[in-house]
């Protein structure tokens, strides 16, 4: 893996993410390819594994705008984001005050570090750190009662923000198929897309109001595939389900277990059996 001169800068995640990915970095170290041109990371997420690698050159993306944004204004307007998270205050009738800019029709007309700060602030205090939208695109997850929480967490964003500096990243919102059209020999794409349901009522996509169905796992194989045929690396982690292996079923995988900390019913986190999917 192309890596910066520093690689060792502390660097973790400064948004809570649904499926992130900071418990499983240990398991998905051993499979990451040792060399790399490029790193692609179509479904950024928390970005847990971009972080650990470090990576000199990288495009991430995913198609949630609000999500996106964030990077964007951590990377080009840290110092005020910041200062404008320290003026959120930890309070329900302000969280819930907060939590409905996105239904008002002046919500248009806020900045990019406003939104940002706003989804960071809901993030710290909302119920368990869910990221979760209704169907109309608009926050809706509920209060979290901490008491305590840091919101604006001054030296994860600096750090992070040093390193998009630094390094050569690309930020886009878009896609997962077009934000990998450019990958090609010897680059290394990381996929961490939505999981496939390991039952009919445990789906959680509601971090983006589009879902993502099986028809879409059923596309991002065609992408894998398409990518495999250019030379790219691939890795892609997803829940280990009947679906997922037949779909990968000509491809080396391995299963592994990863503890769950976000979901909705406090009995469904804990250890679950992901799966691994690599072309090499």
């Amino acid at each position: 893996m192309v890596q910066l001169s520093s690689p060792s800068l502390p660097l973790r995640p400064f948004l809570k993410w649904a499926g992130g990915k900071r418990q499983l970095v240990p398991e998905l170290l051993k499979y990451v390819p040792s060399r790399s041109a490029h790193y692609y990371e179509p479904f950024i997420g928390g970005g847990a594994l971009l972080l650990t690698l470090q990576p000199g050159k990288a495009t991430i993306c995913d198609r949630n705008s609000e999500l996106i944004n964030c990077y964007q204004v951590v990377k080009e307007s840290v110092d005020k984001l910041i200062e404008t998270l320290q003026q959120h205050r930890n309070e329900k009738t302000y969280f819930y005050e907060v939590r409905g800019w996105d239904r008002e029709a002046t919500f248009a007309d806020k900045t990019k570090v406003q939104r940002a700060a706003r989804i960071i602030f809901l993030n710290k205090t909302c119920y368990n750190g869910l990221f979760r939208v209704n169907s109309k695109g608009q926050f809706n997850a509920p209060f979290g009662r901490y008491k305590n929480p840091t919101i604006a967490d001054e030296t994860v964003l600096r750090n992070v923000s040093k390193y998009l500096n630094q390094a050569n990243v690309t930020i886009q919102q878009a896609d997962f198929a077009a934000s990998v059209t450019n990958a090609g020999h010897n680059d290394f794409v990381y996929f961490d897309p939505p999981y496939d349901p390991v039952s009919t009522t445990s789906s959680f996509t509601g971090y983006d109001r589009n879902g993502f169905d099986r028809t879409e796992q059923q596309r991002l194989k065609a992408v894998v595939d398409d990518l495999t045929r250019r030379g790219c690396k691939v890795l892609l982690s997803n829940a280990y389900t009947e679906f997922i292996q037949d779909l990968y079923q000509d491809y080396r995988h391995v299963r592994v277990s990863a503890t769950r900390a976000i979901n909705s019913k406090a009995t469904k986190r804990g250890k679950v059996d992901e799966i691994l999917v690599m072309n090499y």
